[in-house]
């Protein structure tokens, strides 16, 4: 008879189960004896309660050996001259290169530009719930302060008091930081994260903090559901959410998201939005909630090509307070030639399942005087990979697993974090190790394949390219591609792999909504994919295109 609390080969035999593993009967005997100690181990870590800022000791690094980082450098983008609106809703949707080309020449202030955004957002956040807060007094401060710069003849650059959105899992002295989650609705941190202070420096305006799916999944948090402009009876998409309705209805010039699984261009591609997710190490994470120390990424959220860039210039640079920085240039001219590129495409992307507006954005890469050719990938188990991000996510969030605090998050279906935090405690460490040698593996693959195209073109959804990109850091630029009518969307599990992923809903109302198209990239070569992105933008000439908001 077993004592209390003695592990028996039963417990084994039941523990194979859940780990898909099969033991003999002698081999339980043999380890039942001498699990105390492995166990023993792992109780007394937990007792050690450590901090989201708390980074791993392991770094992830995109690049493979042979690896020679671009050395051009500089950000070129015409400001054009053409005169300021006199409808408010104009300026309000007008590009970033027209809005720097006004407030640098004294046509339009930076004050009236923030009050224009703050009206907006008083008017259309009941509807939209995108804003957790707004920084009012503060914003209106900054802008009369970047005014008083130009006044006095200094203009910091494109962004010079240009106001933006900042996704809520970034710290901002003084102001909450919520994550979108209940335990952390009062979390108030005593420093702004590193990309405040770049962007700060490059003179824009903090409207205020936009709302993110809880702890950086989905579009729901403890204000609510943040929703699509475009058909407000649905999310906008997870978990840039906030920052793609905002920037999606007019209510700031840009904003900011991050990406561990899709979490900048699914919200782009369900709010119409232009979502650049730089290369892995790009862009400091300092000062951010941490989901995957190897996967999270910082990028924007525009609405067009060009501005992507504009806001990428100003937040790029290594940051020793951020383990997994990498110094590197950025380059882009919106006029260089694209001439000669090779584009790539994997057939299947658009073979069954795709939309005639995935096709028909295929067609117009083909016009833009570039080569387009078929390209594939090796079969590997890309799929497989999701489990080191739950790994890493349950990691993040272990304590409010074990303290029982996950049960006070308002999202609790089968696939929202709860549950996926609490299976993920079952994963194998050993299948940990030997999943990290098949992401080696997987960049070997895109590596390759990005030694045959300078650019893949694709649905976001392009076979593995979603969950591998993401793994191996390869950038991403998600832009407006047509408009289609669909019913209500839902969201896809995690549990069938898939973060952030809209599908469409074939009951209730339909709605004309915006779809887009993927270009990735290689590493550290965003200016290639936004030429070709500028390019196709003004092929497809739907960028322009506005929600119908409430009045």
């Amino acid at each position: 008879m077993p004592r209390e609390g003695e592990i028996t080969e039963a417990d084994i035999a039941g523990a194979e189960r859940l780990m898909g593993l099969a033991y003999t009967a002698r081999e339980r005997v043999q380890m039942v004896g001498n699990l105390d100690g492995q166990i023993g181990s792992a109780v007394a870590r937990r007792g050690l309660e450590l901090d989201n800022s708390v980074p791993t000791a392991l770094r992830f690094d995109p690049r493979l050996p042979g690896f020679e980082m671009p050395r051009d450098e500089g950000c070129i983008v015409p400001l054009p001259e053409v005169p300021v609106p006199e409808a408010e809703a104009d300026i309000a949707f007008a590009t970033l290169p027209q809005l720097a080309g006004w407030i640098g020449s004294g046509a339009l202030t930076s004050r009236r530009l923030t009050e224009i955004y703050l009206a907006r957002i008083e008017r259309l956040n009941p509807h939209l719930f995108c804003f957790v807060t707004v920084m009012t007094d503060s914003a209106l401060s900054e802008a009369d302060a970047m005014d008083a710069l130009i006044a006095a003849g200094h203009w910091l650059g494109p962004l010079h008091g240009i106001p933006y959105g900042l996704k809520d899992l970034f710290d901002t002295k003084g102001t909450v930081t919520g994550w979108g989650a209940e335990p952390y609705r009062d979390r108030v941190p005593e420093g702004d994260a590193r990309i405040v202070t770049l962007l700060r420096e490059a003179g824009a305006v903090l409207l205020g903090k936009t709302a993110l799916g809880a702890l950086a999944y989905s579009d729901t948090w403890y204000g609510g559901r943040c929703r699509n402009p475009w058909n407000t009876e649905e999310g906008s998409g997870g978990s840039s959410a906030g920052s793609a309705s905002a920037t999606a209805a007019g209510l700031c010039a840009f904003s900011i998201g991050t990406e561990t699984l899709g979490s900048i261009v699914s919200p782009s591609q369900r709010c119409g939005t232009t979502g650049l997710r730089p290369t892995f190490g790009r862009v400091s994470r300092a000062g951010a909630m941490a989901l995957c120390w190897s996967l999270d990424k910082v990028g924007p959220i525009c609405r067009g090509v060009d501005d992507t860039a504009l806001v990428l210039d100003a937040i790029n640079g290594a940051d020793p307070a951020d383990r997994c920085s990498i110094a590197a240039p950025f380059a882009y001219d919106a006029e260089a030639p694209i001439e000669g590129l090779r584009l790539g495409y994997l057939p299947e992307a658009f073979g069954e399942g795709a939309t005639e507006i995935d096709r028909a954005a295929l067609e117009a890469a083909r016009g833009l005087g570039v080569e387009v050719v078929e390209v594939s990938l090796p079969e590997l188990p890309y799929g497989s990979l999701m489990n080191a991000l739950y790994a890493e996510a349950a990691a993040a969030f272990e304590h409010i697993t074990l303290s029982g605090l996950d049960d006070t998050l308002s999202w609790q279906d089968d696939g929202a974090w709860p549950n996926t935090f609490r299976k993920a405690r079952f994963l194998s460490a050993v299948d940990h190790v030997q999943l990290d040698r098949l992401r080696y593996l997987v960049m070997q693959a895109l590596d390759g394949l990005f030694g045959e195209v300078d650019a893949l073109i694709g649905p976001y959804m392009t076979g593995p390219m979603l969950v591998a990109s993401n793994f191996t850091g390869h950038p991403c630029l998600h832009l407006r591609a047509g408009f289609d009518s669909l019913g209500t969307r839902g969201m896809s599990s995690l549990g069938k792999g898939k973060m952030t992923a809209a599908q469409p809903d074939a009951s209730g109302p339909v709605h004309r909504v915006p779809q887009g198209i993927s270009l990735w990239g290689r590493l550290f070569e965003e200016g290639t994919i936004l030429s070709l992105g500028r390019a196709l933008e003004a092929r497809l000439g739907v960028a322009a295109e506005r929600p119908e908001l409430p009045a």
